[in-house]
Order: C-alpha cells, then structure tokens, then sequence
C-alpha cells in the first residue's frame, strides 16, 4: 500500500505562482512513477503531468507545458509540481498518483493505482 498526502493548494491570481508537494509513505519512492491530474467542476480527471521512478524523464499535457515543472527527491520521498503563469482555467482539484511500473509514463487516470485526496487550486482572473 502507498499513501499520498497533497499539499499547497491556494487562492492565487492569474500570473502568480504555486508549488504543490505531494508526500508518499508505504512504499520506497524508488519503486513508483508519480503524477499529478487535476479535475474542475463538471470535468473529468485530466493528467498533468508525470515523472519517472529516477527523475529521469517526464510528461506533460500540452496545457501545461512550458508553465508547469515536476520534480521529486526520492531522500524526502515527496513530489512537487511547481506551476508559474497560473491561468483562471488551471483552477482545480489537483491529485497526486502512483504507479509501480516504472519502464512506462503513463498518462490515464486509469493506469494509477494509488491517489491522493486532492488539494484545491484556485486562480482567479
């Protein structure tokens, strides 16, 4: 079992910037790929973006892409996805996810087994 704990949300204006952390337990952080998704109102869980078991190698959705960074360090076992230019439409629950089969990124809600409870972003225009 793995346990993920979010952290960071906000209120925020269009323009600023956020970081949110995502903290594991259960389970060495070296044996997972972590991701974050978000969801707003009346929407589907979208992805975001993922990173490797290392570090090493990462996606993105194209909505977020040049704006939003996410990092790990393995020695705190947390994740951290840094958002800059923040956009009204980036309002949202954002959730931290796992997956144990690290030679793949996955990018569908589907393929993560474990998930966070959400902490809510909210940018405002």
């Amino acid at each position: 079992q793995v346990q993920l704990v979010e952290s960071g949300g906000g209120l925020v204006q269009a323009g600023d910037s956020l970081t949110l952390s995502c903290t594991a337990s259960g389970r060495p952080l070296v044996n997972l790929n972590l991701a974050w998704f978000r969801q707003a109102p009346g929407k589907e869980r979208e992805f975001v973006a993922v990173i490797n078991w290392n570090g090493g190698s990462t996606r993105y959705a194209d909505s977020v892409k040049g704006r939003f960074a996410i990092s790990r360090n393995n020695d705190e076992n947390t994740v951290y996805l840094q958002m800059n230019s923040l956009k009204p439409e980036d309002t949202a629950v954002y959730y931290c996810a796992a997956d144990g089969r690290v030679l793949f990124l996955f990018t569908e809600r589907r393929d993560y087994g474990y998930w966070g409870q959400g902490t809510q972003v909210t940018v405002s225009s």
